[in-house]
């Protein structure tokens, strides 16, 4: 998970809302991605989802068995639905996102038994320094 709030800390950087994705395969990160909807005006560039692509480039294919997605913030439906569509192991998240978290906070799209797939959620790690790191970002942006 500190991988993956390094790159939350680059999107803040970049003036995108701080969220921050690695996945890992037998120990090793083989893609990461941080949040650049802003940077690049699409609506699908969340951290989640471009570090699930690289992974997919990466290994040279979407089936992403044996994978884990770390990422900062509970993705939400689109980021949740990519995960269940690539058949990853587990997705590990920092903290809830009240507004549109999928992966058991609005609903849970990974235990969803009309799906051909499902996957284990563990929430909750270092969830303060990710809650901190997004609130720190709205606050700023807020005195702005």
């Amino acid at each position: 998970m500190s991988e993956a709030l390094a790159a939350a800390k680059e999107a803040a950087k970049l003036g995108e809302v701080p969220v921050g994705a690695v996945v890992v395969r037998d120990g090793e990160v083989i893609a990461r991605g941080h949040n650049l909807r802003e940077t690049l005006q699409d609506p699908s560039a969340h951290a989640e989802l471009l570090a699930v692509r690289r992974a997919a480039e990466a290994l040279g294919s979407w089936r992403l068995a044996g994978c884990t997605v770390y990422v900062t913030l509970e993705p939400c439906a689109m980021c949740a639905g990519a995960m269940v569509l690539a058949r990853i192991d587990r997705c590990v998240y920092g903290c809830a996102d009240p507004k549109g978290g999928f992966l058991g906070t609005l609903a849970d799209l990974s235990q969803w038994s009309g799906l051909n797939h499902t996957f284990e959620v563990v929430p909750g790690v270092l969830e303060e320094e990710c809650s901190a790191l997004l609130q720190a970002f709205f606050r700023s942006l807020r005195k702005q």
